[in-house]
């Protein structure tokens, strides 16, 4: 088995450049713009966390050099395919698999202030999802929101009243649903009418089968 260790400086601006060649791949292939993975403990999250990052160079230590390598990749990927075709994604209060981290608020609100200044497309914030999960509190909306003026999409385990109680608020734009659209084919339709909803059986996902995933049935007309 191979063991881990830090990566080197270079090593770390190469990786950088993989992002820009992976987003030119991808608008090559038709897509309209990519969102970077920078949430639940991936690459950028890591370098991002004080629980994570015990380097002591340029990319460790301060929150400015934490914030580095987001920057670094931000930068490589929007100076390719343009900051309106770029996006990140950034989990706040994650907390599962050692990635507490007492800083990482206001990390990710001065991260804002670098996006802002990017224009990027959009800013996309997931709130963590199991039962007893940390708060997504209603002062950090406030915060992020003064700092990033751009398009804010949220996700996770939203229903129709909390999705309404963010949007008049004016905390993000678009609401993201993933769970509930597995299992409901026609997730607009039951929200729009006020429908009940199908429950999801988690127990198939991951299954690679069609059970789960293309025999859930729509919504039944009356």
């Amino acid at each position: 088995m191979p063991h881990p260790r830090a990566l080197e400086a270079v090593e770390i601006r190469a990786i950088a450049e993989d992002y820009r060649k992976a987003a030119r791949n991808a608008i090559a292939a038709g897509f309209d713009g990519i969102e970077l993975h920078g949430a639940n403990g991936y690459l950028i999250d890591q370098f991002l966390r004080t629980s994570s990052n015990l380097r002591t160079d340029e990319y460790g230590g301060s929150r400015q050099n934490r914030l580095r390598f987001l920057r670094e990749v931000v930068n490589a990927v929007a100076d390719e395919i343009g900051p309106e075709r770029t996006a990140i994604r950034l989990a706040p209060f994650l907390t599962a698999r050692g990635m507490a981290c007492p800083d990482i608020l206001p990390t990710l609100l001065e991260a804002a202030d670098f996006l802002q200044a990017k224009s990027i497309a959009y800013l996309h914030l997931v709130e963590a999802d199991w039962d007893d999960a940390p708060e997504f509190t209603e002062d950090f909306r406030k915060d992020m929101r003064a700092r990033f003026r751009g398009m804010i999409i949220v996700a996770g385990q939203y229903d129709m009243a909390k999705a309404d109680w963010v949007l008049d608020n004016g905390y993000a734009d678009l609401i993201a649903f993933g769970r509930p659209f597995v299992a409901n084919p026609d997730l607009p339709a039951r929200l729009m009418r006020g429908a009940e909803l199908a429950e999801l059986d988690g127990a198939t996902l991951f299954g690679g089968g069609e059970h789960g995933y293309t025999d859930y049935p729509a919504m039944v007309d009356a």
